[in-house]
Protein backbone atom coordinates (compact mmCIF):
# COMPACT_ATOMS: atom_id res chain seq x y z
CA UNK A 1 0.00 0.00 0.00
CA UNK A 2 1.71 3.73 -0.59
CA UNK A 3 1.94 5.79 1.51
CA UNK A 4 -0.16 8.92 1.83
CA UNK A 5 1.97 12.16 0.65
CA UNK A 6 1.75 15.05 2.69
CA UNK A 7 1.24 18.47 1.14
CA UNK A 8 3.56 21.51 2.43
CA UNK A 9 1.36 24.30 3.77
CA UNK A 10 -1.62 22.41 5.22
CA UNK A 11 -3.46 21.84 8.08
CA UNK A 12 -4.55 18.49 7.96
CA UNK A 13 -7.95 18.02 9.89
CA UNK A 14 -7.39 14.27 11.26
CA UNK A 15 -10.22 12.42 12.95
CA UNK A 16 -8.58 9.94 15.59
CA UNK A 17 -10.35 6.86 17.07
CA UNK A 18 -13.49 7.72 19.76
CA UNK A 19 -12.31 4.13 22.04
CA UNK A 20 -11.16 1.33 19.83
CA UNK A 21 -7.32 2.30 18.48
CA UNK A 22 -8.07 0.37 15.32
CA UNK A 23 -10.60 2.57 14.20
CA UNK A 24 -8.14 5.01 12.52
CA UNK A 25 -7.71 5.17 9.03
CA UNK A 26 -4.21 4.64 7.18
CA UNK A 27 -4.28 7.79 5.75
CA UNK A 28 -4.67 9.44 9.15
CA UNK A 29 -1.68 7.34 10.18
CA UNK A 30 0.23 8.31 7.19
CA UNK A 31 -0.44 11.98 8.10
CA UNK A 32 -0.04 12.09 11.79
CA UNK A 33 3.69 10.36 10.94
CA UNK A 34 4.85 12.61 8.00
CA UNK A 35 3.38 16.68 8.91
CA UNK A 36 5.93 18.60 11.11
CA UNK A 37 3.30 19.44 13.72
CA UNK A 38 0.81 17.80 15.83
CA UNK A 39 -1.86 20.25 17.60
CA UNK A 40 -3.79 18.49 19.82
CA UNK A 41 -6.57 18.86 22.42
CA UNK A 42 -4.37 17.11 25.18
CA UNK A 43 -0.95 16.05 24.15
CA UNK A 44 -0.64 13.70 26.96
CA UNK A 45 -3.63 12.14 25.71
CA UNK A 46 -2.63 11.79 21.85
CA UNK A 47 0.35 10.83 23.54
CA UNK A 48 -0.80 7.50 23.97
CA UNK A 49 -2.62 7.11 20.54
CA UNK A 50 1.00 7.77 18.84
CA UNK A 51 2.81 5.77 21.22
CA UNK A 52 0.87 3.04 20.54
CA UNK A 53 1.64 3.42 16.28
CA UNK A 54 5.24 4.16 17.02
CA UNK A 55 4.69 8.04 16.14
CA UNK A 56 7.47 9.87 17.33
CA UNK A 57 6.32 13.46 16.04
CA UNK A 58 6.45 17.20 17.72
CA UNK A 59 3.37 18.16 19.18
CA UNK A 60 1.64 21.21 20.73
CA UNK A 61 -1.40 22.15 22.64
CA UNK A 62 -4.55 23.57 21.06
CA UNK A 63 -7.53 23.43 22.99
CA UNK A 64 -10.63 26.05 24.30
CA UNK A 65 -8.39 28.53 26.00
CA UNK A 66 -5.56 28.81 23.69
CA UNK A 67 -6.69 28.28 20.41
CA UNK A 68 -7.22 32.34 19.21
CA UNK A 69 -3.71 32.81 20.86
CA UNK A 70 -2.29 29.94 18.46
CA UNK A 71 -3.76 31.19 15.46
CA UNK A 72 -1.25 33.77 14.24
CA UNK A 73 1.50 31.14 14.82
CA UNK A 74 -0.42 28.01 13.03
CA UNK A 75 -0.93 30.91 9.90
CA UNK A 76 2.71 31.79 10.02
CA UNK A 77 4.35 28.37 9.82
CA UNK A 78 1.89 27.44 6.71
CA UNK A 79 3.10 30.33 4.96
CA UNK A 80 6.40 29.24 5.59
CA UNK A 81 5.33 25.73 3.62
CA UNK A 82 5.26 23.67 6.72
CA UNK A 83 2.26 21.20 7.44
CA UNK A 84 0.19 20.62 10.63
CA UNK A 85 -2.18 17.92 11.76
CA UNK A 86 -5.35 19.22 13.92
CA UNK A 87 -6.57 16.36 16.68
CA UNK A 88 -9.18 16.05 19.29
CA UNK A 89 -8.85 14.25 21.77
CA UNK A 90 -11.23 11.49 19.80
CA UNK A 91 -13.37 11.17 16.79
CA UNK A 92 -13.72 14.41 14.67
CA UNK A 93 -11.96 17.53 15.73
CA UNK A 94 -14.39 21.03 15.69
CA UNK A 95 -17.22 19.11 16.24
CA UNK A 96 -17.96 20.21 20.22
CA UNK A 97 -13.92 19.92 20.15
CA UNK A 98 -11.80 22.88 19.89
CA UNK A 99 -10.49 24.08 16.23
CA UNK A 100 -13.00 26.52 14.97
CA UNK A 101 -10.88 29.67 15.47
CA UNK A 102 -8.22 28.61 14.03
CA UNK A 103 -9.72 27.13 10.65
CA UNK A 104 -11.76 29.76 10.37
CA UNK A 105 -8.55 32.19 10.29
CA UNK A 106 -6.79 29.60 8.10
CA UNK A 107 -9.52 29.61 5.30
CA UNK A 108 -9.90 33.19 5.57
CA UNK A 109 -6.33 33.65 4.70
CA UNK A 110 -6.56 31.45 2.09
CA UNK A 111 -4.29 28.54 3.35
CA UNK A 112 -4.91 25.21 2.74
CA UNK A 113 -7.10 23.43 5.28
CA UNK A 114 -8.07 19.60 4.33
CA UNK A 115 -10.09 16.47 6.16
CA UNK A 116 -9.02 13.16 6.88
CA UNK A 117 -12.27 12.03 7.77
CA UNK A 118 -12.93 9.18 10.52
CA UNK A 119 -15.09 8.41 13.52
CA UNK A 120 -17.52 10.84 15.17
CA UNK A 121 -19.33 9.72 17.55
CA UNK A 122 -22.83 11.46 16.79
CA UNK A 123 -22.66 10.04 13.57
CA UNK A 124 -21.27 6.20 15.31
CA UNK A 125 -24.55 7.15 17.28
CA UNK A 126 -27.06 7.73 15.17
CA UNK A 127 -25.90 4.43 12.39
CA UNK A 128 -27.14 1.97 15.06
CA UNK A 129 -30.20 3.96 16.35
CA UNK A 130 -32.88 3.04 14.81
CA UNK A 131 -34.59 6.28 14.27
CA UNK A 132 -35.22 8.18 10.98
CA UNK A 133 -31.69 9.54 10.07
CA UNK A 134 -32.84 11.06 6.12
CA UNK A 135 -33.22 14.18 8.33
CA UNK A 136 -31.53 15.09 11.35
CA UNK A 137 -30.01 18.14 13.55
CA UNK A 138 -27.10 17.81 15.84
CA UNK A 139 -27.31 20.19 19.02
CA UNK A 140 -24.04 19.36 20.46
CA UNK A 141 -23.86 19.40 24.70
CA UNK A 142 -27.19 19.70 26.55
CA UNK A 143 -27.08 22.80 29.27
CA UNK A 144 -25.88 21.43 32.70
CA UNK A 145 -28.42 23.06 34.61
CA UNK A 146 -32.00 21.57 34.81
CA UNK A 147 -33.98 25.05 34.05
CA UNK A 148 -31.71 25.90 30.96
CA UNK A 149 -32.03 21.93 30.04
CA UNK A 150 -35.55 22.47 30.35
CA UNK A 151 -35.45 25.82 28.09
CA UNK A 152 -33.15 24.27 25.46
CA UNK A 153 -35.62 21.40 25.07
CA UNK A 154 -38.99 23.27 24.98
CA UNK A 155 -36.90 25.14 22.00
CA UNK A 156 -37.12 21.81 20.37
CA UNK A 157 -40.53 20.86 21.34
CA UNK A 158 -42.03 20.72 17.53
CA UNK A 159 -38.65 19.77 16.17
CA UNK A 160 -39.23 17.46 13.53
CA UNK A 161 -36.06 16.12 12.72
CA UNK A 162 -34.24 13.65 14.92
CA UNK A 163 -31.76 15.29 17.67
CA UNK A 164 -28.77 14.59 18.06
CA UNK A 165 -27.22 15.56 21.57
CA UNK A 166 -23.90 15.02 23.28
CA UNK A 167 -24.48 14.57 27.35
CA UNK A 168 -22.64 13.53 30.59
CA UNK A 169 -23.87 10.10 31.85
CA UNK A 170 -23.50 11.76 35.38
CA UNK A 171 -26.83 13.70 34.96
CA UNK A 172 -28.65 11.47 32.53
CA UNK A 173 -30.90 10.59 34.55
CA UNK A 174 -31.95 14.43 35.36
CA UNK A 175 -31.84 15.03 31.49
CA UNK A 176 -34.39 12.09 30.92
CA UNK A 177 -36.57 13.02 33.52
CA UNK A 178 -36.35 16.90 31.32
CA UNK A 179 -36.94 14.98 28.50
CA UNK A 180 -39.99 13.28 30.20
CA UNK A 181 -41.53 16.24 31.25
CA UNK A 182 -40.88 18.82 28.95
CA UNK A 183 -41.24 16.46 25.43
CA UNK A 184 -43.42 13.69 27.23
CA UNK A 185 -43.10 10.21 28.62
CA UNK A 186 -43.86 8.43 25.11
CA UNK A 187 -41.03 10.82 23.28
CA UNK A 188 -38.46 7.99 21.71
CA UNK A 189 -34.48 8.12 22.83
CA UNK A 190 -31.43 6.45 22.77
CA UNK A 191 -29.07 6.55 25.37
CA UNK A 192 -25.38 5.40 23.30
CA UNK A 193 -23.20 4.73 25.89
CA UNK A 194 -19.07 4.18 25.59
CA UNK A 195 -19.12 3.26 21.97
CA UNK A 196 -16.58 1.27 19.95
CA UNK A 197 -15.10 0.35 24.12
CA UNK A 198 -15.35 -3.02 25.99
CA UNK A 199 -19.04 -1.55 27.51
CA UNK A 200 -20.39 -0.06 24.53
CA UNK A 201 -23.93 -0.09 25.49
CA UNK A 202 -27.21 0.89 22.75
CA UNK A 203 -30.73 1.24 24.59
CA UNK A 204 -33.79 2.67 23.01
CA UNK A 205 -36.96 3.35 25.13
CA UNK A 206 -39.47 5.88 25.59
CA UNK A 207 -38.10 8.23 28.26
CA UNK A 208 -40.39 7.16 30.71
CA UNK A 209 -39.04 4.02 30.32
CA UNK A 210 -35.20 4.88 29.85
CA UNK A 211 -35.62 6.71 33.28
CA UNK A 212 -36.44 3.79 35.04
CA UNK A 213 -33.98 1.76 33.46
CA UNK A 214 -31.25 4.48 33.90
CA UNK A 215 -32.23 4.18 37.52
CA UNK A 216 -31.70 0.44 38.42
CA UNK A 217 -28.18 0.45 36.28
CA UNK A 218 -25.46 2.75 38.08
CA UNK A 219 -23.05 1.16 35.19
CA UNK A 220 -25.28 3.10 32.80
CA UNK A 221 -24.07 6.34 34.11
CA UNK A 222 -20.35 5.78 33.20
CA UNK A 223 -18.48 7.26 30.50
CA UNK A 224 -18.90 8.92 27.01
CA UNK A 225 -22.90 9.41 25.74
CA UNK A 226 -24.92 10.35 23.23
CA UNK A 227 -28.14 10.92 23.68
CA UNK A 228 -30.85 10.64 20.58
CA UNK A 229 -34.14 12.18 20.78
CA UNK A 230 -36.73 11.39 18.25
CA UNK A 231 -38.63 14.17 16.63
CA UNK A 232 -41.88 15.30 17.02
CA UNK A 233 -44.10 13.00 14.67
CA UNK A 234 -46.40 14.85 11.89
CA UNK A 235 -50.06 14.58 11.63
CA UNK A 236 -50.10 13.39 8.02
CA UNK A 237 -53.30 15.53 7.17
CA UNK A 238 -52.21 18.62 8.36
CA UNK A 239 -51.92 21.16 5.97
CA UNK A 240 -49.38 24.15 5.74
CA UNK A 241 -49.23 27.77 5.44
CA UNK A 242 -46.86 27.61 2.52
CA UNK A 243 -49.32 24.58 1.33
CA UNK A 244 -52.94 26.90 1.51
CA UNK A 245 -50.95 30.06 0.01
CA UNK A 246 -50.14 27.93 -2.73
CA UNK A 247 -53.52 26.28 -3.49
CA UNK A 248 -55.16 30.25 -3.54
CA UNK A 249 -52.86 30.89 -6.06
CA UNK A 250 -53.32 27.90 -8.39
CA UNK A 251 -57.45 28.41 -7.75
CA UNK A 252 -57.17 31.76 -9.59
CA UNK A 253 -55.79 30.14 -12.43
CA UNK A 254 -57.31 26.31 -13.11
CA UNK A 255 -60.14 24.30 -11.65
CA UNK A 256 -59.71 23.17 -7.83
CA UNK A 257 -59.26 19.21 -8.66
CA UNK A 258 -56.10 20.34 -10.65
CA UNK A 259 -54.72 23.02 -8.32
CA UNK A 260 -54.99 20.40 -5.49
CA UNK A 261 -53.07 17.51 -7.63
CA UNK A 262 -50.34 20.48 -8.41
CA UNK A 263 -50.35 21.52 -4.55
CA UNK A 264 -49.69 18.04 -3.13
CA UNK A 265 -47.58 17.50 -5.29
CA UNK A 266 -45.25 20.46 -4.47
CA UNK A 267 -45.79 20.40 -0.74
CA UNK A 268 -46.12 16.32 0.23
CA UNK A 269 -49.46 16.34 1.22
CA UNK A 270 -52.56 14.55 0.29
CA UNK A 271 -55.14 16.06 -2.12
CA UNK A 272 -58.52 14.95 -0.87
CA UNK A 273 -57.45 17.41 2.74
CA UNK A 274 -56.54 19.94 -0.10
CA UNK A 275 -59.90 19.60 -1.74
CA UNK A 276 -61.70 20.42 1.84
CA UNK A 277 -59.47 23.44 2.13
CA UNK A 278 -60.05 24.55 -1.88
CA UNK A 279 -64.15 24.16 -1.42
CA UNK A 280 -64.00 26.25 1.62
CA UNK A 281 -61.83 29.00 0.16
CA UNK A 282 -64.39 28.98 -3.19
Amino acid sequence: MNQTAVNPATLYVVATPIGNLQDISQRALDVLAQVDLIACEDTRHTGRLLSHYSIKNKTISLHDHNERQRQDYFAQLLTEGKSIALVSDAGTPLISDPGFHIVRHLRGQNLNVVPVPGACAAIAALSVAGLPTDRFTFEGFLPSKSTARKSKLAELADETRTMVFYDAPRRAIDTVADIEEVLGGERQIVIARELTKTFETVHADSAKNMHAWLSEDPNQLKGEMVLIIEGVLQDPNAISSEAISTLKLLLGEMKPKKACAIAAEIHGVKKNALYQIALEIK
